[in-house]
């Protein structure tokens, strides 16, 4: 999913690959699962897999004693406003209800 409040052809590249070009002002907004208490962590950034590298080898403090994770949902949002937004809902009673939804198939087995 990605959202935006800005067009997209306000986010188009000088010059080089258009899609890294667009790729790079995305933020992320992703779920990570911990194999050890099956309990879920949210956040966002904008360099997933150098975030997600950072929780795997427990620089993140509020992750660290959850070891292993696995990154099991995520969202490309256009802006760190939208990201935002997107993260604290998906923190909601709401929020877990639709991730329980979407991931029903992967939570179930």
């Amino acid at each position: 999913m990605i959202a935006s409040s800005r067009p997209l052809h306000e986010v188009s590249s000088r010059s080089g690959d258009p899609v890294k070009s667009f790729q790079s002002m995305l933020f992320f907004v992703y779920v990570l699962q911990s194999s050890k208490d099956k309990k879920f962590y949210t956040g966002y950034t904008r360099d997933l897999k150098g975030r997600f590298e950072e929780h795997s080898k427990g620089r993140v403090s509020s992750t660290k004693d959850r070891r292993p994770l696995k990154l099991i949902y995520y969202e490309a949002c256009i802006s760190k406003e939208d990201a935002l937004h997107r993260e604290n809902y998906l923190k909601t009673h709401h929020g877990r209800m639709f991730l329980g939804k979407r991931l029903k198939s992967y939570l179930t087995g």
